[in-house]
């Protein structure tokens, strides 16, 4: 399993727990903004390689 699969898996479990503790739009924050989150800590030379690995595997 890719890096990529385990944030996004994490970011929706840690949303999907805290929807009836904080309501449906603070959780659906949480699992948008840890992906983001994420890939905005990545730095611009490891971006680009992201982007040239899934413009690859969609045109497969």
């Amino acid at each position: 399993m890719s890096t990529r699969t385990k944030i996004v898996i994490g970011g929706v479990a840690v949303g999907l727990l805290l929807w009836p503790l904080i309501g449906f739009w603070l959780a659906l924050l949480v699992v948008v903004g840890v992906p983001v989150a994420a890939y905005l800590t990545l730095d611009p030379s490891q971006r680009r390689r992201l982007r040239r690995v899934s413009r690859k595997e969609i045109g497969r």
